[in-house]
Formats: C-alpha cells, sequence, structure tokens
C-alpha cells in the first residue's frame, strides 16, 4: 500500500509532536503508572481510575497527537483520531459505570498481559532507540502505538470485558502495525502480537459480552 507520506515526514510528527508536548510524556507515563499500582494494590476506586487513565490516554492520542500533528501528513488521521476519542468515551463510560474490574492474578492471561504492559511502557522506547528511533524522532507512550500495547495488557488483567470496548484497539493494532513492514518501525511489531493474541485471548472469555458497558 502506498502510503501518503515518507519516512522522513513520519518521523518528522513525532519530533514535532514530541518538542511540543513535552513534558507531558511524563505524565503519561506517571499516568501508566498509577494504572498499574492501583491494579495491584487494589486502593479505593481503583477500577473507576484505571478506566478513567485508559480513557485519557485515548483522548490523548486521538486530539493531541492524530489530529494536531498527525494530519499534517495524513488526513486519514481525521479518522483515526475520531477513532481514538471515541474508544476514550468508551473507557470513561466503563468508569461511570463501573463495568470493569482490573486485577493482576498469577494465571497465565494475566502474566502475558504484564508482558505486553512493560513491553509498551519500556521496552518499547527502549528497542527503539537502538534501531535508531532516536527522541524526539521517536513514538513515545501516548502515541498510538504504544498506548495500544499498554491497553491490551491492562484489558488482560480486567474481568468483565465488553466486547466493543475491544473492538478499536484491535483495528489500530492491524493498522499501526503496518508501520513495522512499510516505515521499518520495527518496535511495533509488538503492537501486531499484541493485537492478535490480546484480542483472541478477550474474545475467547465467557464474561465478554456486548450488553456490559
Amino acid at each position: 500500500m502506498q502510503l501518503p507520506f515518507t519516512i522522513d515526514q513520519f518521523i518528522g510528527v513525532f519530533a514535532s509532536y514530541n518538542t511540543a508536548v513535552w513534558p507531558a510524556q511524563i505524565v503519561l507515563n506517571a499516568m501508566a503508572a498509577v494504572a498499574l499500582i492501583f491494579a495491584i494494590r487494589r486502593y479505593p476506586h481503583a477500577d473507576l481510575v484505571i478506566s478513567s487513565i485508559l480513557g485519557l490516554l485515548w483522548l490523548w492520542t486521538g486530539i493531541a497527537y492524530h489530529w494536531v500533528f498527525f494530519t499534517d501528513v495524513n488526513p486519514a488521521a481525521y479518522g483515526f483520531g475520531i477513532l481514538s476519542v471515541v474508544q476514550g468515551g468508551l473507557f470513561l463510560r466503563v468508569a461511570a459505570r463501573g463495568a470493569m474490574q482490573y486485577r493482576f492474578a498469577s494465571d497465565w492471561r494475566a502474566i502475558l498481559g504484564g508482558i505486553f504492559l512493560l513491553y509498551g511502557l519500556l521496552i518499547y522506547p527502549i528497542l527503539g532507540h537502538f534501531l535508531g528511533h532516536v527522541f524526539p524522532g521517536s513514538p513515545t507512550f501516548g502515541a498510538p502505538c504504544p498506548t495500544t500495547i499498554f491497553t491490551f495488557g491492562i484489558l488482560l488483567w480486567a474481568k468483565d470485558v465488553p466486547r466493543h470496548v475491544v473492538v478499536i484497539p484491535a483495528v489500530w493494532s492491524l493498522i499501526g502495525s503496518s508501520a513495522a513492514f512499510s516505515l521499518g518501525i520495527r518496535e511495533d511489531l509488538g503492537l501486531l502480537v499484541a493485537g492478535l493474541a490480546g484480542t483472541a485471548l478477550l474474545w475467547s472469555r465467557p464474561c465478554i459480552c456486548l450488553n456490559k458497558s
């Protein structure tokens, strides 16, 4: 598929974005850390806090990255932004209704989720650095791909995950991972793995249903 931008333009978008929003990246990583701590320690209102953080992360991705910066090189980013904002709204709706419970367990699904979380937050940027994608010209947490990997990880720690909450992250895992092949962003291969494995596992759970939101 012929992309409407070059690899240099793509990296340039990240450079512009990271420079303009700094130090928001620190805040976004801190929000992710809070979500993990609340899932592990089960503080009061943990489920509300975690779902709200997921919602805010996806709203940030849609508005701050897609609409403000990525649209400069790709008109399709307007549509990507809409998907991200919708996903953020879904998570905020889940937060308001208390429809999901997050808890780390010792089963293999939770362990796999932990691997995805570790990849999205730490391994992704480190691997990208050694592959030549050096800050500020690199995808940082809060950008679509690492945020989607993180989302699949935390959803594998959750109970009663509605199927419609999984759809947009699954779609983005296919769209976003194309960069691994067409643009040489090899760290995005982890997005494809997280998307395929996470979607299969989440949709196979009997507790996932459309009427829970």
